[in-house]
Order: structure tokens, then C-alpha cells, then sequence
């Protein structure tokens, strides 16, 4: 019997769990409007061990008949992550019971863990639904000659929709299934976008890539990452976020939140704090 547990969280009808995908290294200097030394201060004052690399999370959403799995993980690409897979296994969830994959957008390490081996679809029985402006983007054969480092990203995306072509759905703002609505946050890509669950008692965001160091840019929300394909909509939309956020109490979960999976947000000093929620 495996004894591995993960957070979950009741909104609703749905149970919502964070699964773990593991570690990916990086650096404190993929940061823009900080320094390294004070980026290492706050992770330590946070308690983070290895204050560079940046934890991956997917979410599992189970209820109302539906097994929904928001985001898969690195696949292991680049000796990163790629537990996802093995940690549904272990909370009794096969790859072919997932109906749908929700992608808050196409970076590897969202999308990774969607092919296998032989390129071939690892969710087979599911519908990949992502924001449209996402798909245009990969799509765009003039984005990818201007981004010379992202061309591998570019590769894989083309060849995640190409493998999943017959069951993906592009979508816009609003409902996209019963009871779960995408939120638009671009900056981080074009596409990039959030999903909302409503109940009476409480509302939770899967914001997506809002944050990468959850400690470092909630309390300086000007701090970019590298990866923000533009830095300046990147940061009003997570000034706009957390500042929603806190208005609405929302219940916050994010692919980089930690293992935690799930925290709330609240205003400290000149920008913001979150607390394990």
C-alpha cells in the first residue's frame, strides 16, 4: 500500500488535489527587479532549502462524474520533474482515466509529461482544451523565428497539439465545462490562463505560472522571470491577481506554489503575503 498523500481541497462538488511532479533546478538569476542576494534572503527567511530551484505542481479535479488533470508535468524532459505520472499511479488514478487535460498554457513544463517515448498521446481517452490565443501562438511560424532560444518549446508544443489534434478544443474567457471557468492572465505567454471553481462557501483560481518563487514575487510582484514572454503584462497581471485575490478571499493554487499546492493571500507592507490555506 503506498502511503504518498497530497493536498486536496473540496470546492463544491469537485475534489481538487495537488500532485507533485518534483523539482526543477534553476537559478535566483532568471530574475529581473531584484537582486540575487536579496532573492536568496526572502527563500531563506521562507525556509527554502534550495533556494533556486523551482518546484512543479499539477492538479487533479475529480467530481460531478469527471476526472480533469489541469497541466502534466515535465515528463521528465531536461532531468526535470517527471513524477506526475507515477504520483497518480500512487493516489489510485491509471493515465486512462483522465477525460479531460485543462493547460494553463504550453511551456515544457507544463506539457512535458503529455507525450511518451514514441511521441504518442500519454492520455489517450482525454480532450486538451487550451486558450486559443496559446494555440496561435506555438502555431505562429513568425513568433518562432524571432524567439531563437525558444525554439525546442516551440517543437514541442507543435508536436503535443499535432499528437492530441482530433481531441483538442480551443477556448476563449467563461465556462468551459460544467462547474470550471478559464481566466485569461496573459504576459507570462499569450495564452496563459488560470481556471476558476465557484462554490457557496469558498472560490479557488489555479492561477497557472502568476509566480515561479511564490515568496519572492508576491512580496516584490514587480520581480519577472525570464520566461515571461512579456515582463511588463506579466507583472499587471499579477499585480491585478493578488489584488483580486485578496478582495475576493480566493483560495490560490499554482503549478510553482510549492507542495503545499494551495495558500491565501493577503497584503504585507508594500506588496503581499501567502499563508497555507
Amino acid at each position: 500500500m503506498n502511503s504518498l498523500t497530497f493536498p486536496s481541497r473540496q470546492i463544491g462538488d469537485f475534489q481538487v488535489t495537488a500532485v507533485s511532479d518534483g523539482n526543477m533546478s534553476a537559478s535566483l538569476e532568471l530574475l529581473s527587479g531584484i537582486t540575487t542576494e536579496d532573492a536568496a534572503f526572502i527563500q531563506h527567511r521562507a525556509g527554502i532549502a534550495e533556494p533556486g530551484n523551482i518546484h512543479i505542481n499539477g492538479y487533479l479535479i475529480r467530481g460531478r462524474g469527471r476526472t480533469i488533470l489541469v497541466d502534466a508535468g515535465t515528463g521528465g524532459l531536461n532531468n526535470a520533474g517527471g513524477q506526475l505520472k507515477a504520483n497518480l499511479a500512487a493516489i489510485g488514478i491509471s493515465h486512462n482515466d483522465v477525460d479531460t487535460v485543462l493547460l494553463t498554457h504550453c511551456h515544457p513544463d507544463h506539457i512535458g509529461g503529455l507525450l511518451d517515448a514514441d511521441k504518442q498521446p500519454v492520455f489517450q481517452h482525454a480532450e486538451l482544451l487550451l486558450h486559443h490565443r496559446e494555440a496561435d501562438y506555438w502555431r505562429d511560424d513568425e513568433k518562432r523565428k524571432i524567439a531563437e532560444r525558444s525554439q525546442r518549446n516551440f517543437m514541442l508544443a507543435r508536436q503535443t497539439l499535432e499528437a492530441y489534434a482530433r481531441n483538442v478544443r480551443l477556448f476563449s474567457e467563461g465556462t468551459i465545462t460544467e462547474g470550471i471557468s478559464a481566466v485569461w492572465l496573459p504576459g507570462h505567454t499569450p495564452g496563459h490562463t488560470g481556471f476558476r471553481i465557484d462554490s457557496e462557501e469558498k472560490s479557488l483560481l489555479i492561477w497557472g505560472d502568476i509566480v515561479h518563487y511564490p515568496h519572492i514575487q508576491t512580496a516584490q510582484p514587480a520581480v519577472s522571470i525570464l520566461f515571461d514572454a512579456d515582463p511588463a503584462l506579466a507583472e499587471a497581471t499579477r499585480q491585478k491577481i493578488l489584488a483580486q485575490a485578496v478582495r475576493e478571499k480566493l483560495l490560490i493554487a499554482g503549478m510553482h506554489l510549492g507542495p503545499a499546492g494551495f495558500a491565501t493571500v493577503s497584503r504585507a507592507d508594500t506588496g503581499y503575503r501567502l499563508s497555507r490555506s
